[in-house]
């Protein structure tokens, strides 16, 4: 059958993080996950403790020794490490944990340079808060805007107000847009983190957030599974029976049926989300990464739809 999807050059029927990223540079570009001792709003006690309430305080990848290693020593053990797969590829240096942006400017300016310095990376990836985002560092991010490939990741995980409360996000939906406008306004590429199966939300809710982000038109879009980690009020409330996960195959057709009233034009950088084994309670379903993106190929191709096929603007 032919793939009926105008973004993609191999089997998927969505636009692929690396489709966009290999047009763009000519070249496979690895994500290399950084460690840059960032705090969050919602753990050092300006706004909350403890975090959210799926977070663990650790790092959700394994890092190169990261709390003792420089960012470009960091970059470079990732760089040894990916080149055995992909010996000629580029990088994009990922400042992933905790809120990337939530820092003083010289410090910001400092790591982030230091990693932009390194040889074959092409850009940087900063994920964040909406609520991490003073004016001073938004008008540095700009100027980076202008010098490199520039991508800020902000946690959404839901459009539902009551859902937030629940996690614990401690920042409202208009707090979410406030800080998206900032970056929209001044031309930075944004890509949202959304999550299914969260405690209270219907396949419905999550329906509704992912239409109201289609209407966002961000550059990027994550979708990303709830999971349960160890050292996590999330992880009592497993326990306890307190709420309950999605089915493997219920977050398959979820997903699906989100992708097809996405805009072709929004780059899906993830469908599945990450913890390391050692740290996951459940769903266990979710460690197999490969089947599920296999699977959801395959519910694509039974529906006979795509990224887009049910889009309205």
């Amino acid at each position: 059958m032919t793939n009926p999807f105008k973004y993609s050059n191999d089997n998927k029927r969505y636009h692929t993080c690396n489709y966009y990223l290999k047009n763009k540079f000519g070249n496979k570009v690895c994500k290399i996950p950084l460690y840059g001792g960032f705090t969050c709003p919602n753990i050092d006690g300006l706004k909350g403790v403890g975090g959210c309430v799926f977070c663990s305080g650790r790092p959700g990848f394994e890092v190169f020794d990261g709390k003792n290693l420089s960012i470009y020593e960091q970059i470079e053990a990732g760089k040894t490490a990916l080149s055995k797969k992909w010996p000629n590829a580029l990088f994009l240096p990922y400042f992933q944990y905790n809120s990337g942006t939530y820092e003083k400017l010289d410090r910001l300016k400092f790591l982030y340079e230091q990693a932009l310095d390194c040889k074959d990376v092409v850009g940087l990836c900063v994920a964040t808060r909406a609520d991490c985002l003073e004016d001073d560092v938004c008008e540095y991010l700009s100027i980076l805007n202008k010098q490199t490939n520039l991508y800020v990741e902000l946690g959404l995980q839901t459009i539902h107000d009551q859902t937030a409360k629940i996690l614990n996000r401690l920042h409202t939906y208009r707090d979410f847009l406030k800080g998206y406008d900032k970056l929209i306004s001044r031309g930075i590429k944004v890509c949202i983190h959304i999550m299914n199966s969260l405690p209270g939300e219907t396949p419905q809710m999550m329906m509704e957030t992912a239409q109201e982000v289609s209407k966002l038109a961000p550059f990027a879009l994550k979708i990303h599974m709830l999971y349960v980690a160890k050292n996590t009020i999330l992880k009592k409330w497993h326990d306890s029976k307190k709420f309950t996960l999605m089915s493997r195959d219920e977050y398959i057709q979820t997903v699906c049926s989100q992708l097809e009233i996405l805009s072709p034009e929004i780059v899906i950088a993830r469908l599945t989300g990450d913890c390391l084994k050692k740290d996951l309670v459940a769903p266990m379903w979710s460690l197999k990464k490969v089947t599920i993106l296999n699977d959801i190929d395959k519910e694509l191709v039974r529906r006979n739809s795509f990224q887009g096929c049910k889009y309205v603007n």
